[in-house]
């Protein structure tokens, strides 16, 4: 089968096709109140990556839903990322994976339905990783492509991590290196080097199964992944539920490649999601470089798990990443509440 581009059938790609934080805000206003139900543990109510509902037996149900369009040209990788990404909201709520059901839409006067077919082998594939079933799903003929999944999880009350409870004091981690939406913005543009494309393919396909061992932690104060928001967007959430400020070690935060990067933003290549993110939240961060803005609010697809720690846990933490093959340091530390929200020192 000759092989198709399939980010040229779509305007936006992976998680830079969230909608931009200032507009979402508008279209989620008066909504933010949780449903009157007092099983419902977890809401929307400080944008947390799931929604959790008490089973009565000391568990939760842990529920999620996402989905994109292609963040790479290759059927089978596309499935896999999307499954990974969506995935990775129960393991940032601290629980363990059950079961996905799949989301497709798909132009079919336009590509043939053997490379949805290719993206659903690409899903299946994360899914068996994960050690749960792709269960069914849904799909519709659309005028672009798009792929996900909704995915339950199970966890124990008691182990349920959020994006808030963040305390003055903890240590920041991030898990995945950051510079995906710059990396895959050079591929759709056609400037992406040799060996690059696989370098942000493996980070994006990569499992965040820590999640789930990290939700037994105690020491373990915050935890939510890095999507469509960027670094800095995120941990503005979790700032904003937990009532605290964070100070970030720039020169700390891991990368793909740093020479790559820079190289791609000198050749234009930074998504527009970044700047949409950035002038979502500029007011809320201390001023920094053009650079610097371009990495911290580039959007990540199926990125890292950020985690706030209990600073006299550091090493509990470290040897425990160290056990998923890990090897992580602080990026930066939580504050008492102040402004701006978050401090950035290059």
């Amino acid at each position: 089968m000759e092989t198709e581009r399939l980010t040229l059938y779509s305007h936006g790609s992976g998680c830079g096709c969230k909608i931009d934080p200032a507009i979402l805000n508008r279209i989620l206003a008066g909504n933010e109140s949780e449903p009157d139900d007092p099983r419902l543990l977890v809401g929307n109510t400080f944008r947390d990556d799931a929604a959790v509902i008490d089973l009565g037996d000391g568990t939760a149900l842990i529920s999620t839903t996402d989905f994109f369009m292609p963040i790479l040209d290759d059927p089978f990788d596309f499935g896999r990322i999307a499954s990974a990404n969506a995935i990775s909201d129960i393991y940032a709520m601290g629980g363990h994976p059950l079961m996905a059901v799949a989301i497709l839409g798909w132009p079919v006067n336009q590509l043939a339905p053997e490379l949805a077919s290719r993206v659903m082998e690409g899903a299946r594939s994360i899914c068996r990783e994960a050690g749960i079933p792709l269960a069914g799903g849904h799909s519709i003929d659309s005028v672009e492509p798009f792929f996900g999944l909704a995915v339950n999880g199970r966890v124990n009350i008691d182990h349920i991590k959020r994006n808030a409870g963040a305390q003055a004091g903890d240590l920041i981690y991030l898990t995945k290196p950051l510079g995906i939406g710059i990396m895959t913005t050079a591929n759709k543009l056609d400037r992406i080097r040799e060996g690059d494309l696989e370098k942000v393919r493996d980070v994006m396909i990569g499992l965040n199964r820590m999640g789930e061992a990290l939700g037994e932690q105690e020491w373990v104060h915050a935890l939510t992944d890095v999507t469509g928001f960027g670094l800095i967007g995120h941990l503005l959430e979790i700032c904003r539920a937990s009532d605290v400020s964070a100070v970030l070690d720039l020169h700390a935060i891991p990368l793909i490649d740093q020479e790559a990067l820079r190289y791609y933003l000198r050749m234009q290549c930074a998504p527009a999601a970044a700047e949409k993110n950035w002038a979502s939240f500029s007011g809320e961060v201390n001023q920094i470089s053009k650079e610097s803005q371009a990495l911290l609010s580039d959007p990540q697809t199926s990125g890292g798990l950020l985690v706030c720690v209990a600073p006299d846990a550091r090493q509990d933490f470290e040897r425990l990443a160290h056990s998923y093959h890990l090897t992580l340091r602080s990026i930066g530390s939580v504050q008492s509440l102040s402004q701006p929200l978050i401090t950035v020192a290059e």
